[in-house]
């Protein structure tokens, strides 16, 4: 295992407890792992597909919920042809809020909803019936458990973003009408270029974010957009704005997947066309670059995570089987996990937790899809584990704390 060390990592601080002394610096804090992850098959018979996590963070034995809806793959534009790995052009296929998970059906043009056991985290519920959207081949999800809303990100022949409102008993109800992003798409898509990439709240959950990306050789530059969230006192019945604001932060082309970043209004987001950048939110129509860093030797850096563990980012490389880590502040390339040793051919979607990063490879048909566990402050993979037999569809990857 290699790693490239990196000149500087921020430190874990020690928690603080009203009356009592700071422990002392022997001493470590305790780590808090995950429960457990998921991610979806995104087979004909789309499914959740749940693993526990250990007390040491080490994943356990894998288990399968239907979804209720089909999977789908878009169009490799380079070969015309499905695409996989990386079917549906995204990060977050699925996501967790609160309770519940939230996964999307490509095929059907649906969203799912399942309440987690409280004791068995890999034991998932049904509730409700799989929610039709307004357009077509939804990709990616975003649920606020604050505003008991989820939105839905589509990159088909109707594009944009739809969201509903959620309940633990009536499941996803009516979505509102379609905020429309005018891609010129087909359904399925052909991508990865000109496609929605992911959709996400911010920290406070009052803005709804979607990056979608440009066509470099078209001329076609991605953009970020943000819509207004009206909370209603945290009790439900929140609304998210029809009219958003449309930014092109400058030097940017293909942005695709975000991590929101503790402590601060800004936002890291990979770009395949160079590697990420951090973005800083201004005024209602304004979107600053912050920094930016090239990552050599990509073939396309698509999916980001921010570790509390080391407070840096993590982005990953469907084509290269390998973790770059790269500052919050400015996206300068600070070091590397060379995962090559373990056979996968790359990673997509990627979660942090606790002093762990885990990252999904999808497979390629002969490769079975496999998490690899990091551990993020020592740089080094600590488990690999198989999901299944060999596949080349999963998509996404939700953890709950």
């Amino acid at each position: 295992m290699k790693f490239i060390p990196t000149p500087l990592l921020a430190l874990m601080a020690l928690p603080m407890v009203p009356g009592t002394l700071a422990r002392p610096s022997s001493c470590k804090a305790k780590v808090v792992a995950p429960k457990a992850i998921y991610t979806i098959s995104n087979d004909q018979q789309n499914a959740v597909v749940a693993m526990p996590v250990q007390a040491d963070g080490m994943v356990g034995k894998a288990t399968s919920t239907a979804t209720g809806g089909t999977g789908a793959n878009g169009i490799d534009g380079s070969k015309n042809e499905p695409s996989a790995p990386d079917a549906l052009f995204s990060q977050s296929a699925l996501t967790v809020a609160g309770k519940m998970l939230f996964a999307v059906n490509a095929g059907s043009n649906t969203v799912s909803m399942f309440a987690i056991d409280a004791a068995d985290p890999t034991k998932l519920t049904m509730v409700g019936k799989p929610a039709a959207v307004p357009g077509e081949f939804p990709t990616t999800v975003a649920a606020s458990d604050k505003n008991k809303m989820v939105c839905v990100g589509m990159t088909g022949a109707k594009a944009g973003v739809a969201c509903a409102p959620f309940s633990a008993g009536g499941g996803v109800g009516p979505m509102d009408a379609l905020r429309p992003f005018n891609l010129g798409q087909s359904t399925p898509p052909v991508g990865p270029t000109n496609t929605v990439s992911q959709v996400f709240f911010s920290r406070d959950q009052r803005t709804l974010f979607a990056t979608v990306k440009g066509d470099p050789t078209k001329n076609n530059t991605g953009f970020l957009a943000r819509f207004a969230v009206a909370d209603a006192g945290g009790c439900g019945g929140a609304t998210v704005a029809q009219k958003g604001a449309m930014a092109s932060p400058a030097g940017t082309a293909v942005l695709f997947g975000t991590a929101t970043i503790p402590g601060s209004q800004d936002i890291f987001v990979t770009d395949a066309s160079f590697g990420a950048a951090v973005l800083s939110m201004q005024d209602a129509n304004a979107v600053a670059v912050k920094g930016k860093g090239i990552v050599d030797g990509q073939k396309a850096t698509c999916w980001a995570t921010v570790s509390p563990a080391t407070k840096s980012a993590f982005v990953t490389d469907v084509g290269t089987n390998r973790l770059v880590e790269m500052s919050v502040a400015n996206a300068k390339i600070m070091g590397q996990v060379d995962l090559s040793p373990n056979g996968d051919p790359g990673l997509i979607d990627l979660m942090a937790g606790g002093n762990f990063i885990y990252a999904l490879s999808p497979g390629n048909g002969s490769t079975p899809p496999a998490i690899t566990v990091v551990d993020a402050m020592k740089k080094t993979q600590v488990q690999h584990f198989k999901i299944g037999s060999a596949g080349k569809n999963s998509m996404g990857l939700a953890m709950m704390v």
